[in-house]
């Protein structure tokens, strides 16, 4: 039997930041994914691993597309294709949080794929979970901003070296930006439990403890307290902080 005071193991947080490359902005219209790049954390530290590959899109790129991720339409043209790919990203990929910069995009390229290799492969979102810094960023500064805002308001911005926008640079980037955004962030998971009591991560406190001792404010204490009071009404007003005495 587990002792009350035994603590329970969590699994660590596995998370994959992640960004694609395109040939276009809509899969509907034909467009394929021509780069993945992935990162992962655990428990919000870089592990080392990562994920990247190029990825033939067998169509052609106009130049102002080129021109933003710098992939030529001769330097894919040996890579491999999608199909050949799929298996060991979905497996990187498995069961991690998925973090992304507007993930309808990414997701919508990737489900996309997935259909298109006719292999009946399973959606993304029934893969892995998802969230959207985009919709964090809306959340946090009342409207969505691009990841180089995010870089430069975090100051991470020189941390990584985009002169192009390549999927594996803007994940790395995007993976400090992250960090940066969710560091003062605490989950507290104190509903999860098996019905009997055992709840992960929580120490119960036995009922037989010592009570436990209560200070009061002395007469002097109260005293100085009401005067100060006092010197701060006079000052602003009202004061919250000034209540009737408990006995």
């Amino acid at each position: 039997m587990q002792s009350s005071e035994q603590q329970v193991t969590e699994k660590p947080e596995r998370i994959i930041v992640l960004d694609t490359e395109t040939t276009g902005i809509d899969p509907k219209q034909g467009h394929r994914i021509v780069e993945i790049g992935c990162v992962e954390l655990i428990d919000r530290r870089f592990t080392g691993r990562s994920y990247h590959v190029y990825i033939n899109p067998q169509m052609h790129m106009e130049q102002e597309v080129i021109n933003i991720h710098g992939l030529s339409n001769e330097f894919l043209l040996d890579k491999k294709l999608f199909n050949q790919v799929a298996d060991e990203f979905i497996e990187f990929i498995r069961g991690a949080e998925l973090v992304i910069h507007n993930s309808r995009f990414d997701v919508g390229f990737m489900d996309h794929e997935f259909a298109m290799t006719r292999r009946g492969l399973p959606k993304t979102l029934d893969i892995c979970t998802v969230t959207d810094t985009l919709k964090t960023s809306r959340d946090q500064f009342g409207s969505p901003k691009t990841l180089d805002f995010l870089a430069r308001h975090y100051r991470v911005e020189k941390l990584v070296d985009r002169t192009y926008h390549g999927a594996l640079i803007d994940a790395q980037l995007l993976a400090y930006v992250y960090i940066e955004m969710t560091r003062y962030q605490k989950h507290l998971k104190l509903n999860e439990g098996d019905g009997k009591g055992n709840t992960k991560g929580v120490r119960r406190v036995e009922q037989n403890r010592p009570a436990l001792n209560v200070v009061l404010a002395t007469d002097d204490e109260l005293s100085a307290h009401d005067e100060r009071m006092s010197i701060v009404e006079g000052k602003a007003g009202k004061s919250i902080w000034r209540g009737p005495v408990v006995d």
